[in-house]
């Protein structure tokens, strides 16, 4: 932008001037230099201008005509240092033309004989050809070193211990180890550089240590089999008999085999070298292999004692195995032991342990063969929980063994062996499938109970039952077999070691059975409503057999006879004392040591609660591990069949009410219930004869309370014997006094309410089996009272009326009436209107 500004600058300078502009710039001067004419002719006027514009013109003519020659000088001279420079261009393109041919000949003369075949290595790639090949050579003599020293140490580490008579030094390995720690170090910059990858020949060494170690436990376990052999190992040692030096041989050999061990643990580092686990006890470990063999050609193989479904085989053998080694093991291994650093190892539990592989081992080959075969996975477990618990009856325990510090971690429980069913329980796919085979089992039991012909029959008394002999109860065979049923359940899964198992099996399988028997007692009595409601009276026929169990099925034309009558409160008593008998045995499962752990567990354990929430026959879990648990795992349920219990009790008073009361509907209507037949000597009260409309309605409460004294409990009898008689009684005294208002009942009337009154009570003292007449009158008692005043006549009736409306107190009131009517269930008032039925009142 300057240089063209400076050009256009020169051009406007190089050019003429112009008339026009020259013309108007004079016109401009003179007009503002002369304002008017008159300053013309002044000194100063227009000649002092013109000569002044004159000599301005000539100064820069002159300075006109030096500029052009200072210009013509200054382009000579620029026209000359361009050819200068246009010339040393040319010359430097020369020169960078020639440097170029030369590199590109240098270039060719340089070529590698590797990019093509007819040429030649140059001497500079021979030379660096070789001195790779030398760098290479005098690397491999030093890997070739190196291993030849690994190799020559590891041999003589096993020959000086398959040599020594009484190993008493691991010089030779212990070389080895230092050597191959020397080359670990050596790497160390390596492993810098290389990050993660790992160099071949440190883990060749590695491989090569523990190959030496294996060879050198090898080298001693040949020994001590030797020795044990000829003691007739693995049979049964008689040690005592054995000969002193086959003796002296077995126990130098475990001795120096043991020697190892303890010296391997000193110089040996496990941080170091990640091949190096928790061994046993090496002696124990070379003893338990002929065990190992023996099992393997027995249950391993295609003999006949090779069966999946005789697990008890292999159990056992191991169980005897361990068993017949016992006294060898306490008395000469412990000794042993306990003269060097293991004498805290009990030597027959650490064997015992060493054969627990064997079993391991089976059940891991065995177990997805079976998972098709619920019966066989089910025999298995229980084939497993039973040798469990055999063995720690004989008092195993991971306590006193190597395993103890291997499973050690924070608030582990060191001496609690989980038991060869982990195998098993620990894979939850397993576990999952014997849990759903049980739950099948235990279904088609339960189907097989109620489906029975006899399911509903009440069983016969079982002195052996604690619950029939404490609560004087006789359950349904159904409710017995259930029982039996859950009980069963809960010895099958008893054994399990850990609780999550045990929850998931009470929440899958068992609970299960209570919930379904809940339902099936609960739709049979609402199978009982809907039969008996009035909508089927109605309309004969409408529902079928609904609800109807199978020892009726003949009759199902007939409902109204389903539900009424004895046999209807038999159906009810059935499902009343099934109900009461499950929650009686389910209260007492509730405080057996068993649930009672396994609830605390629960109330304890946040994964537990998580578990069991939602579920709705367990009540809800309190967290916290210092909080004590409240009731039991079975209080809802004990809850839910004691509502259902109740339930079928106010349906049999409610059925046995109902029917009596129908059958006082025609009595009530009638209009006379009584016949007076007078005396002529008048010596005699009159004589009542009861009406024929009361017999029907006595009969059916004295059978029906007579079933309920035979088949239910004296408790629970006398508990449904008072609901009924107390509503009978109360339903009779309001129908028969009260609804019929003021003076509307006679003398000779209130005598036959009285007797009907009295023959109720009779006839339900009779059919109580002729129990006690305050048991058979109570409920009745104000019933008695009312129809006692009623029928009074004479002095006391007068005593009576003045005493209840004059201004006696009510204490007085009190005697009065216990002297009069014997009872004082009715209160003042109660009485005074009793008393104004009479016709003769005037009160």
């Amino acid at each position: 932008m300057a240089s063209t500004s400076i050009s256009g600058q020169i051009h406007s300078l190089l050019q003429g001037p112009r008339r026009e502009k020259s013309e108007a710039d004079t016109l401009a001067f003179l007009e503002a230099r002369f304002p008017s004419l008159d300053e013309l002719g002044t000194a100063h006027g227009l000649h002092a201008a013109v000569e002044q514009a004159e000599h301005q013109d000539e100064e820069l003519t002159d300075r006109l005509a030096r500029s052009r020659e200072a210009i013509d000088a200054f382009i000579v001279q620029t026209r000359a240092r361009t050819q200068e420079y246009l010339q040393t261009a040319q010359d430097l393109s020369l020169l960078r033309h020639s440097l170029s041919d030369e590199l590109s000949h240098l270039a060719d003369q340089l070529e590698s004989s590797l990019g093509s075949a007819d040429r030649r290595p140059t001497l500079l790639e021979d030379i660096e050809s070789f001195h790779r090949s030398l760098k290479e050579l005098e690397s491999v003599k030093g890997y070739v070193q190196v291993i030849e020293h690994a190799l020559q140490l590891s041999e003589r580490a096993v020959k000086q211990v398959d040599s020594a008579i009484v190993l008493s030094s691991l010089s030779e390995y212990e070389a080895l180890e230092h050597f191959v720690s020397s080359i670990r170090q050596a790497c160390a910059p390596v492993y810098e550089v290389a990050g993660q990858q790992q160099l071949h020949i440190l883990s060749f060494l590695e491989t090569l240590r523990g190959q030496a170690w294996a060879n050198m436990k090898r080298a001693l376990s040949r020994s001590l089999l030797s020795a044990a052999e000829t003691l007739s190992w693995p049979q049964p040692v008689d040690y005592v008999s054995a000969a002193p030096e086959d003796r002296k041989r077995f126990e130098l050999a475990f001795s120096n085999y043991l020697r190892l061990q303890l010296m391997g643990r000193a110089i040996r580092h496990p941080g170091t070298d990640t091949s190096i686990r928790e061994d046993g006890l090496y002696p124990l470990e070379a003893l338990a292999e002929p065990v190992a063999l023996r099992f393997k050609y027995h249950f391993e193989g295609t003999r006949q004692t090779n069966r999946l479904d005789k697990p008890e085989w292999y159990f056992t053998h191991v169980l005897n195995i361990s068993h017949e080694h016992r006294p060898l093991m306490e008395k000469i291994v412990q000794t042993l032991l306990s003269a060097t650093d293991y004498r805290g190892i009990n030597a027959w539990r650490e064997f015992t342990l060493l054969l627990l592989p064997l079993l391991e081992r089976k059940l891991r080959r065995t177990i997805p063969s079976l998972l098709a075969h619920p019966p066989v996975l089910a025999h298995t477990i229980y084939e497993a929980l039973a040798f469990d618990s055999a063995l720690r009856e004989q008092g195993f325990e991971i306590i006193g063994t190597t395993a103890a510090n291997a499973q050690a971690s924070p608030g582990a429980d060191q001496s609690k062996w989980v038991g060869i069913t982990e195998v098993i329980l620990g894979r939850g796919e397993w576990f999952e499938a014997w849990m759903e085979g049980e739950r099948q089992f235990a279904t088609d039991q339960y189907v097989d109970i109620i489906s029975s012909s006899d399911a509903w029959l009440v069983a016969d008394d079982n002195p052996d039952d604690a619950i029939v002999v404490e609560l004087n109860l006789r359950p349904t065979n159904s409710a017995r077999r259930v029982k039996a049923l859950i009980e069963q359940i809960t010895d099958r899964y008893s054994p399990l070691p850990k609780f999550l198992h045990r929850t998931q099996f009470l929440i899958t399988v068992q609970l299960p059975m209570l919930e379904a028997y809940h339902s099936r007692i609960s739709s049979s009595l609402d199978a009982f409503e809907t039969l008996s409601s009035s909508l089927m009276r109605a309309v004969p026929g409408a529902l079928g057999s609904v609800g109807v169990s199978s020892e009726s099925m003949g009759r199902a034309a007939d409902p109204q006879r389903l539900t009424s009558g004895v046999e209807g409160v038999q159906r009810l008593c059935k499902a009343l004392i099934s109900a009461r008998y499950i929650s009686a045995a389910c209260d007492a499962w509730g405080e057996e040591l068993f649930f009672l752990e396994l609830w605390a567990e629960i109330n304890r354990e946040a994964p537990l609660r998580s578990r069991v929430a939602g579920v709705a026959t367990l009540p809800s879990p309190r967290g916290g591990e210092n909080d004590e648990p409240e009731g039991t795992i079975f209080d809802a349920l004990v809850s839910q069949y004691g509502k259902l219990g109740e339930r079928a009790e106010d349906m049999i008073v409610h059925t046995v009410c109902g029917e009596v009361e129908a059958g006082l509907k025609a009595h009530f209507m009638g209009s006379s219930s009584t016949q007076v037949t007078p005396d002529v000597s008048h010596e005699k009260q009159d004589d009542i004869a009861l009406a024929s409309t009361l017999l029907g309605p006595l009969a059916v409460l004295s059978s029906e309370v007579s079933f309920l004294h035979s088949i239910l409990s004296a408790r629970t009898a006398a508990t449904l014997y008072r609901r009924i008689a107390s509503r009978l009684a109360s339903h009779i005294l309001q129908r028969q006094i009260f609804y019929r208002g003021r003076g509307r009942i006679g003398l000779q009337e209130g005598k036959a309410i009285l007797a009907e009154s009295e023959l109720f009570v009779e006839t339900c003292q009779i059919a109580l089996a002729r129990s006690d007449r305050n048991r058979a009158e109570a409920p009745w008692r104000q019933l008695l009272q009312a129809s006692r005043l009623i029928a009074l006549e004479g002095i006391r009736r007068q005593k009576v009326l003045d005493s209840t409306f004059g201004v006696t107190d009510d204490q007085e009131w009190e005697e009065v009436m216990l002297e009069a009517v014997g009872a004082t269930e009715l209160n003042r008032e109660e009485v005074g209107q009793v008393l104004r039925t009479r016709e003769d009142c005037d009160r």
